[in-house]
């Protein structure tokens, strides 16, 4: 998949909450009628994708059950439908399935465990590594080598779905999801290795608590409010290491980063005569 590479700028996903307890903005899209104008917002803004979730899954999250996750997405789905590529962010086959009937064509999976429904329903699916649940992700994650162990895993649910029929599948290594500062770091810094494999790569690193804190001057984490810069700078190298698809809240900005990524790689290609 070209994507990413050459002339094609890699793809800017929107994240759209309807959630009351979402780390960055949860509540703020909660009502129906918010939810759909907030997408319209990150369409104007130029998203490619608009990714609806009724759950969060921060460290923490209270899991919500499938009518209620169900009644959160859909109406918002169904508003939307035909103006911007939509995926559904669910762990749960049943919303899955009702946010595909409503319009969705991708399914973003943190568990990575609906390759099978994705297969079944013809749809995208983007297989996320996690290492636990929301609630206990971030007590003690450990890992003897993060870059090869997310790798391994994530290589094989891509297979599995191929096997299974599935014709669009990305890979996302998860960044915050059962991992450390140090963890998250290695991962973006090794993440042209996870590249190479050849499925496109998937990295949402938004406003996530690791930029607040590598990002710090002090020993004070960032608010979220000001995690932009970070935020804008672990997606552009994202992109740059290859990521065919960054999760942002923030589109604007993103998509103006995302259009330079490709001509600066094709500037830095460019043999350069020097005078002598």
């Amino acid at each position: 998949m070209a994507i990413g590479s050459g002339d094609q700028r890699p793809l800017v996903m929107g994240i759209l909450n309807v959630t009351e307890d979402s780390f960055s903005d949860g509540g703020k899209w909660f009502t129906v009628e918010r939810a759909i104008a907030h997408g319209r917002d990150l369409i104007a803004q130029g998203a490619d994708v608009v990714d609806v979730g009724g759950e969060s899954s921060r460290p923490g999250a209270v899991a919500v059950d499938v009518d209620e996750e169900i009644r959160r997405v859909v109406p918002v789905i169904e508003a939307l439908h035909g103006e911007v590529r939509l995926s559904v962010d669910t762990v749960k086959p049943e919303v899955a399935r009702a946010a595909v009937a409503a319009g969705v064509s991708l399914i973003n999976d943190v568990s990575a465990t609906l390759g099978p429904v994705a297969a079944d329903l013809g749809v995208g699916w983007i297989a996320m590594h996690r290492q636990g649940t929301p609630q206990t992700m971030q007590d003690n994650p450990r890992y003897v080598n993060v870059v090869h162990e997310v790798t391994r895993f994530l290589l094989e649910r891509a297979s599995d779905a191929a096997d299974r029929g599935v014709g669009e599948i990305w890979i996302d290594p998860g960044i915050g999801f059962g991992k450390t500062v140090a963890h998250n770091l290695t991962l973006l810094g090794h993440l042209d290795e996870l590249v190479a494999h050849g499925w496109p790569v998937a990295v949402g690193t938004s406003r996530k608590m690791f930029v607040g804190v590598a990002g710090s001057r002090s020993e004070e984490i960032l608010p979220v409010a000001d995690r932009l810069p970070g935020s804008l700078a672990t997606a552009t190298w994202a992109m740059e290491l290859g990521a065919g698809l960054v999760r942002v809240h923030d589109v604007a900005a993103t998509l103006h980063a995302a259009r330079l990524v490709g001509p600066i790689r094709r500037g830095s290609e460019m043999k350069v005569e020097v005078a002598t």
